[in-house]
C-alpha cells in the first residue's frame, strides 16, 4: 500500500502483559497503525524547583554532630575584662580601643588593642606576660623618631594614646620594647647623677620628696637656623631654664628665659655628630610636649661628658614631674624582686646537707666541708659534659646565654649598655675582634664602660679562661661569669644586671 506523506510506525498494546505466557502472546497482540510525524514536537513541560522542607528532627541530627568548643588552654595570658590592656583578635572588643603597634629590638613587632588611658605601664607589663620575661621590672616604652635620631622614655604613668597623638601623620616614629635599668636610678645614688659642681644645693632629699636642686653648667648649643654650636652657660630652675647672656653671671638682668618645664620633653640624639655636626656626642634636645615634632622647632644642647648629659636629662624630668615619679619609683620598688627570689632560695638552701648518692648503700651526709666541696666542683664539671652532649658543645656553653652577644663591636656594645642604662653592674660578653679566640667583657661603672680582655690558656692540657694573667682560672665564660657575681676579683664592681635583648 502506498502512502502520502510522512508517517510514523506507532506500536499499541507492547506492554509486557505478566499473565501471558510468553513471546509469542506478546507479538500477537501488538498491532500496527500509521500516524502523522509532527515536523516541530511542542517542548516537554517545564519543572521548577520547590523549598525542601527541613524537618525539626533531621535539624536535631545535625546540631547532635556539631564539634564542640575549645577551652582556652592558657587563661592567664588574656587580659580580663577590666585591663587596661586587651589581647586577642585583631577585631577590637570594643568600640573605644587603640590599636598600637610595639617593636622589639629584633625589629619584629607586636600589636595590642588598649584603652584611651592605657599607661605605659600598663602595656609594659602585659608585654612581660606575652614574651615571657624572667623579671617584672626594669622594663620601658622608649618613644623613637629614626630619622631625627632621637629617643626618650616614656614615663610609667604616660598615656600612650596621647603620647601617639603629637607624632607626625607620616614618619618613621615608633614605640620599642626594652630593658631600661637607670630609670630610677637617682633615687638610689643621687650623689653619682648630681656632681656637686653642678649644683647649687645637696640633693639629699631626693630620696624623701622627689625634688630637684638647681642645675648649672656650660652647655654647648645649636643657633637657631645655623649650623654653628657656641658655649653658653645655663640655669635650670623650677620657673624655667634660663641662660646667661654675659658669661656665668646669675643677676637677674643677665639672665634670658629659654622654655618652660612644664610643657617640654627632654630626648637623648644618637649620631649627633653626624646628623647635627655637634662638636661631641653627649647631645640632648628639648621641645614642646604637645607640638608635633619638627626638625625646625628642636632645641639642640650638648654636654661635655655622659654624667653631665644625664645630670641635665635627669633634673628636666624631676622639675617636670617631681612628686610623680616618686611615686612611680615607689611602685615599682613594690612590685616582686628577682633578687629577692634569689636570697629567700639562698637562706632556704642553708638549712640543706651535703648527700652521697654513689654507693650502692643508698646516700650518706657528707660531713667533711672539703669533701663537700670537691663533690659540689665534681658535679658541676659533670654537668657541664652532660649538657655537652644533649644540647651545646662545651667549649661554647656561651653562646645560650642572653648576656652573650657574639661579634658585636666595641662601639655597638658601648651602644647597647648605654641604651638600657648606664648603671652599675651591667654588663655583657663579646668577642674581640682584635685578638683571635679572645672574649672581651664590656662592664658599666660610674657611668662609663669598661672593657675587660678575657684571654684563653692551657694548663694541664686543659683549656681555661682568664682575664688577670691566669691567677684565676675558669673552664668556660658560664663559670667566669658566675664567679663574678658574687666576687668583684679584678673588676670594679659585681656582675649585676646582664644586658639583654628580647624578641616580642
Amino acid at each position: 500500500m502506498e502512502v502520502q506523506g510522512q508517517w510514523a510506525e506507532v506500536f499499541e498494546g507492547s506492554d509486557r502483559q505478566e499473565d501471558s505466557g510468553g513471546e509469542g502472546e506478546l507479538l500477537g497482540s501488538s498491532t500496527i497503525t500509521l500516524a502523522p510525524l509532527v515536523a516541530n514536537p511542542p517542548p516537554p513541560p517545564v519543572r521548577r524547583s520547590q523549598p525542601l522542607v527541613i524537618h525539626r528532627s533531621r535539624m536535631n541530627t545535625v546540631e547532635r554532630f556539631s564539634v564542640p568548643s575549645i577551652p582556652n588552654p592558657f587563661p592567664e595570658l588574656c587580659s580580663p575584662s577590666q585591663s587596661p590592656v586587651l589581647i586577642g583578635s585583631l577585631s577590637p572588643p570594643r568600640s573605644d580601643t587603640h590599636l598600637i603597634k610595639v617593636f622589639g629590638e629584633d625589629s619584629h613587632s607586636r600589636s595590642l588593642w588598649v584603652i584611651p588611658r592605657a599607661t605605659a605601664r600598663d602595656v609594659c607589663h602585659l608585654l612581660v606576660q606575652t614574651a615571657h620575661c624572667s623579671d617584672q621590672e626594669n622594663w620601658a616604652l622608649i618613644e623613637l623618631h629614626s630619622a631625627l635620631g632621637l629617643e626618650r622614655v616614656l614615663e610609667d604613668h604616660e598615656v600612650v594614646v596621647e603620647v601617639q597623638a603629637a607624632w607626625p601623620s607620616e614618619s618613621d616614629t615608633k614605640l620599642l620594647f626594652r630593658k631600661n635599668y637607670a630609670k630610677y636610678e637617682f633615687f638610689r645614688t643621687p650623689v653619682l647623677f648630681f656632681p656637686k659642681h653642678m649644683i647649687s644645693d645637696s640633693a639629699d632629699n631626693l630620696l624623701q620628696s622627689g625634688t630637684c636642686p638647681e642645675i648649672q653648667g656650660f652647655l654647648h648649643v645649636r643657633e637657631p637656623s645655623r649650623k654653628a654650636w657656641k658655649k653658653v652657660y645655663f640655669f635650670l630652675r623650677r620657673s624655667g631654664l634660663y641662660c646667661s647672656t654675659k658669661g656665668s653671671s646669675k643677676e637677674p638682668r643677665h639672665l634670658q628665659y629659654v622654655a618652660d618645664l612644664e610643657d617640654l620633653n627632654v630626648y637623648s640624639i644618637t649620631n649627633s655628630r653626624k646628623l647635627y655636626g655637634a662638636p661631641v656626642d653627649f647631645t640632648f634636645c628639648i621641645k614642646p610636649s604637645k607640638d608635633r615634632i619638627r626638625a625646625q622647632d628642636l632645641k639642640l644642647l650638648c654636654a661635655e661628658n655622659e654624667q653631665t648629659r644625664t645630670c641635665w636629662t635627669s633634673a628636666f624630668r624631676l622639675f617636670k614631674y617631681g612628686r610623680q615619679l616618686h611615686c612611680n619609683y615607689q611602685l615599682s620598688q613594690s612590685a616582686p624582686r628577682l633578687q629577692e627570689v634569689v636570697s629567700q632560695r639562698c637562706e632556704s638552701e642553708a638549712s640543706l646537707v651535703a648527700m652521697d648518692f654513689s654507693g650502692k648503700a643508698g646516700g650518706r651526709v657528707i660531713q667533711n666541708a672539703w669533701e663537700a666541696q670537691s663533690a659540689e666542683k665534681e658535679e658541676g664539671q659533670a654537668w657541664r659534659v652532660r649538657i655537652t652532649g644533649v644540647f651545646v658543645c662545651y667549649a661554647a656553653i656561651h653562646r645560650t646565654q642572653l648576656w652573650f652577644h657574639g661579634g658585636v663591636s666595641r662601639k655597638q656594645a658601648q651602644r647597647l649598655i648605654e641604651e638600657q642604662g648606664l648603671v652599675d653592674g651591667m654588663f655583657l660578653i663579646r668577642e674581640s675582634q682584635q685578638h683571635a679566640q679572645c672574649f672581651v667583657l664590656s662592664l658599666c661603672y660610674k657611668l662609663k664602660t669598661k672593657h675587660y680582655l678575657v684571654i684563653p690558656c692551657e694548663e694541664g692540657g686543659r683549656k681555661y679562661y682568664t682575664m688577670d694573667d691566669g691567677l684565676t682560672l675558669f673552664i668556660d665564660l658560664l663559670q667566669l661569669v658566675e664567679f663574678h657575681q658574687i666576687n668583684k676579683g679584678i673588676l670594679p664592681v659585681c656582675l649585676k644586671h646582664p644586658c639583654v635583648c628580647v624578641a616580642l
